[in-house]
This record gives C-alpha cells, structure tokens and sequence, in this order.
C-alpha cells in the first residue's frame, strides 16, 4: 500500500447504531464531507466487518463515505447471531439505511461478499444506485462454493491440512462442510478453534503476500467468531441465493455504470467470476491486475480502486448536493 497515492486517514465525523428488524442494531460510520457524493462500500465475509482502510481511497473533500457493519458483523448486535440474519434482510438494511440517513442516489461499492450484496441490492434498486464497484466479484454459485472446497486446496495445501485439524481424510468439500459445523457448534470449546482455523486459511489464502503475524493478531476470539458463525451459515445456506438469480439480474442494471477489479491470483474469488459477469455486462468495465490477489490491500488492487473513485468523483463530484 506504501507505493500507491493513498488519501490521509480520517476519522468518521459519525458514528452511530441504527434499530433493524426482529431486534438486530446495526453499527454504521460515515466519514469524509457530509453533504458530499455519497457511496456505501459494503464489506465482505460474509460476516467480516467494515474495512476502514476504504477511507484512504475516497477523496474526504468530494466524498461522504457511508459504511456499516451487517448483520450479527463487527460492532452490530447482538454479535454472530443468526436468527433474522439472511440476505433478503441485509438488502433491507442496505435500504433503510439510505433512507434513514436522507440519501436519494449513491454509488454502491463493495469487496468480496460485498459485490454480492451490491449486485442484488442494484437488481432490486436500480433506480437508487448511481454506479457500482466491484472488487473480488462473487456470484455465490455452486461452482465458486466447489472452488472454495476443492480448488483452494490445491493452491494451499499446508494451510488446508493446518485448518483441517486432524480431521479426518476424505472428499474435500465434506471436509469443509465438517469444519463450518464445528464452528456453529453450541460449544464453544468446539466452534472457536475451528473458526480461528477456517478464517486464518482464508486470510492466508487472500493475499498474494500474506502477513502471518498481522492475520493472527487481527483474529482475536471475539472477533473470529461471531464472524465465522454468519460466514458458514451463509455458505452452508447458498447463500439464500437462487442458482444463476445474479447473473439473471444482470439486464436490470445494464444502464448503471459499473467498474469491476480483480486479482489475476484471486485464489478466493477467482477472476473467471469477473470475467462472466463482465460477458453478462459488456458496458462493464473489467480490470485484473497482475501479480494480485483477493485482498483489497494488495499495492494493484488498492490502485486500481483509487483510480476508479478518482474517476467517478470527477464525473459526479458536482450532483454531491443533489443526490
């Protein structure tokens, strides 16, 4: 990241918990100038939690950074819950959100997961997004949950048999399924050590230059389970997607603007994902970065994203006052 013209960073001039639905509160920040060009950037897992390193690629004089913590994520309540926790209800939060906070239009942004949400948040208001980005694409497809169970492995294969624990050998896909059940066990003399397995193999597999110390010391207990928990029971649920919905959906959108990033060496969210999204949207514009990974931190990436929000802030900058 040192090598890429990053903005200053800022504090969020707010911070705030917002009641939700069947009594979940959702944490969110804001940042930058407040009656500027407003963008949500929507973060990944699922189940992680805001990336305030997003700060530094959005100009804080043109833009008003909305950012949140989903469902059972981060600094929301109550943490790791699972009970109302779906997607249909994270796109409900996305919208009432915007609504709270008096937001007619904005750019929706989003990581990983976060492309997820954004894809089928646009599908489902279109007329309230101004552009999309998308870095890490994820169509939440039976082959990209395949890839994550046989294909990581292959790229991995110490930090798999690490994650493993011991377990026992056989299909790879039903090994993972055996690790996310661990982690949703009721015990959490059980679920801890699995989901600070199972997340310690994704960060090291999201980066093409993994910090083994800086994973670890970010993965504290009370961070990595709550956050575990909302991951596997979205992937043990698909996600509660309809096979093919977000590619489907793709003609709805067609007319927003959309800006697309990927990792040549996305291990995580593979550039062939970005790649048929972009052949569903031909006006989308596509870049893989070379020598990259899935991580919004590596030095490419991290550019690639700067030089997407430079560009829209000088398309939209002037309409910060009006959307």
């Amino acid at each position: 990241m040192t090598d890429t013209p990053l903005f200053d960073a800022t504090p969020p001039y707010r911070t705030a918990t917002l009641a939700l639905s069947h009594g979940h509160n959702m944490y969110f920040e804001e940042s930058g100038r407040a009656d500027g060009l407003p963008v949500i950037y929507l973060h990944g897992g699922p189940g992680a939690a805001m990336e305030t390193s997003m700060r530094r690629l959005h100009d804080p004089a043109v833009y008003r950074l909305v950012m949140h913590d989903q469902r059972g994520c981060g600094k929301s309540t109550p943490a790791g819950e699972l009970e109302h926790n779906d997607t249909a209800l994270l796109l409900e939060d996305i919208e009432l959100l915007r609504e709270y906070l008096g937001i007619k239009r904005w750019i929706v942004a989003g990581g990983s997961w976060g492309t997820t949400l954004a894809l089928a948040y646009a599908q489902r208001h279109p007329s309230r997004c101004m552009a999309l980005v998308l870095r890490g694409v994820f169509l939440g497809s039976e082959a990209e949950m395949d890839w994550f169970a046989n294909g990581v492995p292959m790229v991995y294969p110490e930090e798999w048999q690490q994650a493993l624990q011991g377990r026992a050998a056989g299909p790879r896909r039903e090994q993972l399924t055996a690790l996310q059940l661990a982690v949703l066990h009721s015990d959490a003399a059980v679920a801890l050590p699995a989901a600070l397995a199972l997340a310690t193999y994704e960060w090291m597999a999201a980066s093409v230059q993994p910090d083994a110390t800086a994973i670890a010391a970010e993965l504290t207990p009370s961070y990595t389970l709550p956050y575990q928990r909302v991951c596997c029971h979205y992937f043990l649920n698909r996600f509660f997607l309809a096979p093919g919905e977000l590619l489907a959906g793709v003609e709805k959108i067609r007319h927003i603007p959309c800006h697309i990033v990927a990792g040549r060496f996305d291990t995580i969210c593979p550039p062939g994902t970005a790649y048929a999204l972009k052949r569903a949207w031909p006006e989308a514009e596509l870049q893989i970065m070379p020598l990259s990974g899935h991580s919004s931190s590596d030095p490419l990436i991290a550019l690639a994203l700067f030089g997407v929000m430079k560009r829209l802030a000088g398309q939209f900058a002037a309409l910060g006052r009006t959307v």
